[in-house]
């Protein structure tokens, strides 16, 4: 029996011994380092669009005439045939003050007028008495000199009361105070019976709103552009005043008011480094209201073919603006580029980028530069809005 209980402590050392040994032959093998897969990206190339250039500013929206509505004569007011703030005409007869006194004295210089009229017709007729009888020696040298003095200065006088009676009818006109241009009046500020002298007093304002101006300025390095544009279509003083002009207000989603460019100053004001722009636009709903402050861009000519992507696919860093390409073999370039203006979500690219370079538009932040990626094409190119 002792024989049996060893042979089976035996049989079970053996066993153990069996399930040991691949054990002890796997704790001897090297661990291997597996890499993990490339990271997933989306590439597109770059959108081929035609693309309008535009020179953008701000500026400021202008009457094209502006005037203060004064009374030329002294006197009460009598009438304002007027609503503040109306829409009138020129010509129109905004405020009468009392005409009664200059009635009288139009009367009073053309009956002066007629006087001197009378007194000359009698000095004429002793002049040519004078005259008849000067060669038969019936009157004298100088009786014919009286008479010349006497028709000359009764001439004088009927020219002088001509001026009286003018100038009477005038102040007669200076009663009714009529619209210079067509535009809008502001309230007035004067009421009826109120006094008001004849060395400008201001009655109310009249502002015109159709058409309209916009003024603005341009930087010396946009100015060098603009110069370079016309040179390159070569427009003439006449073509440019046809150059259009887009503006819109700060609310307004696009340029919705056209019009084109009016005035260039022939300077630079050297004090702020500017050129003076105006550009001139029809405004019949008077959408445009002197003093608002507008955005304004000008093309600087025809649509032209460009290289788009979107601008979430751009980078910024210390050294300026870049875009994530891979090459053939999926590693990724940081590749430095140069902006042109936006159009909708789309960057122009001036410098940097080709046509069939694989931009990375999504996974920027899985790709680094020198590190292969497992690019997936976008469904679609994207699309400016």
């Amino acid at each position: 029996m002792a024989h049996g209980l060893k042979r089976g402590r035996k049989l079970a050392a053996a066993i153990i011994l069996v399930g040991v040994l691949p054990l002890i032959a796997g704790c001897g093998e090297k661990n291997t380092y597996v890499a993990p897969p490339p990271p997933k990206v989306t590439v597109a190339t770059p959108v081929k669009k035609p693309v309008t250039r535009y020179l953008e500013s701000t500026g400021n929206v202008a009457a094209v005439n502006s005037a203060d509505l004064v009374a030329r004569v002294a006197g009460f007011v009598q009438d304002i045939k007027y609503e503040d703030g109306a829409t009138v005409k020129k010509g129109q007869v905004l405020f009468v003050i009392e005409q009664r006194p200059y009635e009288l004295k139009v009367q009073q210089a053309k009956a002066n007028e007629d006087n001197a009229k009378a007194a000359l017709i009698s000095a004429q007729a002793n002049y040519q008495r004078q005259a008849d009888l000067v060669p038969s020696g019936s009157a004298s040298k100088a009786a014919l000199d009286n008479a010349i003095a006497s028709r000359d200065s009764a001439q004088a006088s009927v020219d002088q009361a001509i001026a009286s009676t003018k100038l009477a009818e005038n102040d007669l006109a200076y009663t009714q105070v009529s619209a210079p241009f067509d535009g809008i009046v502001t309230a007035r500020k004067v009421s009826i019976g109120a006094f008001v002298s004849g060395n400008g007093t201001a009655l109310a304002s009249i502002v015109s709103s159709d058409p309209i101006y916009v003024n603005f300025t341009i930087g010396e390095q946009e100015t060098i552009r603009v110069r370079a544009m016309i040179a390159e279509r070569g427009l003439t003083p006449a073509e440019l005043k046809k150059v259009p002009v887009e503006v819109s207000l700060q609310t307004e989603a696009g340029y919705p008011h056209k019009g084109t460019l009016d005035y260039a100053a022939p300077s630079i004001d050297p004090s702020t480094g500017t050129l003076a722009g105006r550009a001139i636009l029809d405004n019949p709903k008077y959408v445009l209201l002197p003093g608002l402050f507008v955005r304004v861009r000008i093309p600087l000519g025809p649509p032209k073919d460009e290289l788009l992507v979107p601008d979430t696919a751009l980078g910024t860093d210390q050294s300026g603006r870049y875009l994530l390409v891979i090459d053939k073999d999926n590693v990724v370039e940081q590749r430095r580029v140069t902006l042109g203006p936006l159009d909708g979500t789309l960057q122009v690219i001036d410098k940097g980028v080709g046509p069939d370079d694989r931009i990375i538009i999504n996974g920027m932040l899985r790709a680094v530069p020198g590190q292969k990626v497992d690019p997936q094409t976008a469904s679609a190119p994207p699309k400016s809005s």
